[in-house]
């Protein structure tokens, strides 16, 4: 009896794991579930709540060449199914993180990207270039929604020509990967996404956040001290997918999505849309581990399905 249900459990097909590893611009993500720039610090103030290691990757809080303080409060305002912030990228500057907080982050098994930005073109080319030979960073994301101050104030990332120009310019002097974090505040998202392509970008992050205000009507001021601010959370979730969908049909390289991720449904969402890998922003103020149940809700949702390998779920809208 013992021989034969030895035999039996012999038989019993082994349940197969999903790849959930996913590689872009010759980064290997161990899985698709990254967390966004300014909404995860620096990474190291969520080491407490969930476990680092368990992520693809993590996106620092924007930095400059500079440190910066940032805009004047009130900075956050609730908006119904989302948030406005007007934190104006306040940071420790790129010396700072290098020396203070790198250290620190590299002792994680999960790959670094750092967001930078600028000012003028030169400052995001010095920023870049500052990070050429700091291996334990695995690759950059460059934030082009800052106003250019040579320009007016007009953001870098709204005109198709400073975009390209932009982007071939870091390009050219980086040695790391280079991700373009990209507007929604513009006619033509895709017009953005190529001209990002031809300047020589390695993938795209779609997208940035809405630009949008609220009003206290008893005082009959804006609720933010800076008037605007960005827009997030689950409300701007339908625009992003739809743009996600639009950019991965027309440009040849790998989009990561961002936009009211929520739950693991929402990441799939973007996946099927044409997003290779996606970003967890918001999300992570209402819960601090919500990374970590999208990645699990991702990795039941594959196992049910039969999916072996999330590559094969990438761009597989049906219409």
């Amino acid at each position: 009896m013992i021989q034969k249900s030895l035999i039996k459990m012999s038989e019993t097909p082994q349940k197969k794991e999903t790849n959930l590893s996913v590689q872009i611009a010759g980064v290997q993500f161990q899985n698709p579930i990254l967390t966004a720039s300014g909404t995860f610090g620096y990474g190291l103030e969520y080491a407490d709540f969930i476990d680092l290691n368990r992520l693809g990757g993590i996106i620092v809080k924007g930095l400059s060449i500079k440190p910066s303080h940032g805009n004047s409060p009130p900075r956050i305002v609730e908006t119904a199914s989302g948030m406005l912030n007007a934190i104006g990228l306040q940071n420790i500057g790129v010396e700072a993180f290098i020396n203070e907080k790198l250290p620190l982050l590299k002792k994680f098994n999960t790959k670094i990207i750092v967001n930078f930005f600028g000012d003028t073109q030169d400052e995001y080319v010095l920023a870049a270039e500052r990070f050429n030979d700091v291996t334990e960073v695995a690759a950059l994301e460059m934030n082009i929604s800052c106003p250019n101050v040579e320009k007016g104030g007009l953001a870098f990332g709204t005109n198709p020509e400073i975009t390209e120009e932009l982007v071939r310019k870091v390009k050219k002097i980086t040695s790391l990967p280079l991700i373009v974090k990209l507007s929604p505040n513009v006619t033509d998202i895709v017009v953005m996404a190529k001209a990002a392509a031809n300047g020589g970008a390695d993938a795209l992050s779609i997208i940035n956040t809405l630009l949008g205000m609220a009003i206290d009507v008893h005082s009959r001021r804006p609720m933010l001290a800076n008037i605007t601010g960005g827009l997030s959370g689950p409300a701007i979730k339908p625009v992003a997918l739809r743009m996600v969908w639009q950019v991965a049909k027309t440009v040849n390289i790998p989009i990561i999505g961002i936009g009211g991720i929520m739950n693991a449904q929402d990441a799939l969402e973007f996946i099927i849309a044409g997003a290779s890998v996606v970003q967890v922003g918001t999300g992570n103020f209402i819960d601090p581990s919500i990374s970590i149940k999208i990645l699990d809700g991702i990795n039941d949702y594959c196992e049910k399905n039969d999916i072996s390998n999330i590559n094969d779920l990438i761009g597989t809208l049906k219409v």
